[in-house]
């Protein structure tokens, strides 16, 4: 079934004229809110009858839509419905001053660079443009002709006149960048290698951050520093400190008004703020700004930035924007690979690297690590009484209250199904057995919720076991700690039980 998602906040709900329009042409809608979007996006991995993605996501962009709000929609469209095309819809109740104020601010090419497939000036537009997306496939994907990709775009060359030093230095930059191996090594990396090229007092790279309100001043977060402005030099004990100790972000100050501009226009910027000169060209990345590098000139005699300056910076901000945008997906890719979809706790994968680790540094260190092992009792009940959707609540709330009943160090893993596994560092049998007891305590004075305001009462076995005492290899110590929990099983459940001694022709695992 194909249908169209509403994105709205909680302060703006869609106009009348836009429903209208829609439901005239016979689209299906569903509106999700910033707080019922994570819900919705379990809904419709549960649900057969929602399983098939949206048509598109739509955003209504008001008089007071900012680049903040932009910025959240589209990462909150992109989590919440990867592949779904994003359309922008004006709309047209506002008066014509603010119609004229938010054109000028926000006109198609600056919803389009934020990420928007396509934009629509009024709600009667909207029917021909899904149809539209609908006939190029879900995607909304759009072949390029041949001619387009004949020739690079301009601001991907390099200046022509570019002697061979610089010309040099520019290569071994972008030919590092392939080798940065997170984002902060890729703008570690850049920063040094535009330092040859250009000269500048100061050095910044910005990332565009979570967005944490409707201001614009919290939207970017200094990823790398490099030198020192004249005024910057003299600096109180607190700051020298915590520059020494590497805490060179403190010391970059307040986000230019340069800065920002270059961020919301998209595109280069050369001024002068008080006695600073300043250069900022935004870090784009197909259709998404990633953030903005920065350059500032205070010493005595600077000049200002050229044109040839701002256009090799050009040039060189978008190898460094693909690198940081390749870097945050490799990280991504990583840790949800050792991530639990459902509870966000380490899963099996993760567990089993992190106790082979742990288990070699105590037998180097003749130190101990214990393994504690639950279940919980009569699950399935849940699933069938209440239906899968509350039992995955109720395993997220069980999440919660794990952690909330072992130590920062402790390491909580989901091993499968409702089953979960804590190991404790440097934790013998006797006190994992009390911790043990602690989870198993509160886990049965919990209500559960289910996420519909139910009150459900769950309690789960335990079993446990440690290294050296119980087992002598990662496996055969979760072996034995799940041993333990199916003699809870036995034991008429909802209690703790330890694995017995270790059998003698165990062997150790290397």
């Amino acid at each position: 079934m194909k249908y169209v998602v509403i994105l709205s906040s909680v302060h703006e709900f869609p106009s009348p004229p836009l429903l209208d329009a829609l439901r005239a042409a016979g689209v299906a809608t569903t509106t999700v809110t910033d707080a019922t979007a994570a819900a919705f996006a379990r809904l419709m991995h549960d649900s057969d009858e929602m399983s098939a993605p949206p048509l598109a996501v739509l955003y209504e962009v008001v008089a007071e839509t900012d680049v903040a709000s932009l910025h959240a929609a589209t990462n909150r469209a992109s989590t919440t419905w990867p592949g779904a095309p994003l359309v922008a819809c004006r709309r047209r109740n506002n008066s014509p001053a603010e119609e004229r104020r938010s054109a000028r601010r926000l006109d198609s090419a600056a919803l389009i660079r934020h990420g928007f497939r396509v934009v629509a000036d009024e709600p009667a537009q909207l029917p021909a443009l899904l149809r539209a997306l609908e006939a190029r496939g879900s995607t909304g994907e759009l072949r390029l002709p041949s001619a387009q990709i004949e020739s690079a775009p301009s601001n991907v060359l390099l200046p022509e006149k570019l002697d061979v030093r610089h010309l040099r230095a520019a290569f071994e930059t972008i030919a590092s960048l392939h080798f940065a191996a997170d984002q902060k090594s890729a703008a570690s990396i850049a920063l040094a290698g535009l330092g040859r090229l250009i000269r500048a007092d100061r050095w910044t790279i910005y990332l565009a951050g979570e967005v944490r309100s409707n201001s614009d001043e919290e939207l970017l977060e200094p990823l790398a520093v490099r030198g020192l402005t004249a005024s910057e030099c003299v600096l109180s004990d607190g700051d020298w400190r915590r520059a020494l100790v590497g805490d060179v972000l403190t010391l970059s100050g307040a986000v230019s008004g340069v800065t920002r501009t270059a961020f919301t226009n998209v595109e280069a910027v050369r001024e002068k703020e008080g006695e600073r000169y300043n250069i900022a060209v935004p870090l784009v990345c197909g259709e998404r700004v990633l953030g903005v590098l920065e350059a500032i000139r205070e010493s005595t005699g600077a000049l200002p930035f050229t044109e040839s300056e701002a256009l090799l910076l050009s040039a060189l901000a978008l190898p460094l924007a693909a690198s940081l945008a390749n870097s945050a997906r490799i990280a991504e890719a990583e840790r949800l690979s050792l991530t639990d979809d459902l509870t966000k706790l380490h899963n099996a994968r993760s567990l089993r690297q992190y106790l082979i680790g742990e288990i070699k540094r105590a037998r180097r260190y003749g130190s101990i690590v214990a393994a504690l092992f639950l279940d919980l009792d009569d699950f399935k009940c849940i699933n069938d009484q209440h239906g899968h959707l509350v039992g995955s609540h109720v395993l997220m709330e069980l999440a919660a209250v794990i952690l909330s009943s072992v130590r920062d160090t402790d390491v909580v893993a989901r091993y499968g199904g409702d089953e979960f596994v804590v190991i404790l560092p440097e934790t013998g049998a006797e006190q994992t057995a009390r911790v043990a007891e602690r989870v198993r305590a509160h886990l049965a004075s919990y209500v559960f919720t289910g996420g519909r305001g139910l009150r459900l009462q769950l309690t789960a076995s335990f079993g446990i076991a440690a290294f050296p005492e119980h087992a002598q290899s990662p496996q055969q110590l979760i072996a034995c700690a799940d041993a333990a929990m199916y003699e809870a099983k036995a034991a008429h459940k909802n209690c703790v039980r330890a694995a017995s001694a270790t059998a003698p022709d165990v062997k150790k695992n290397q």
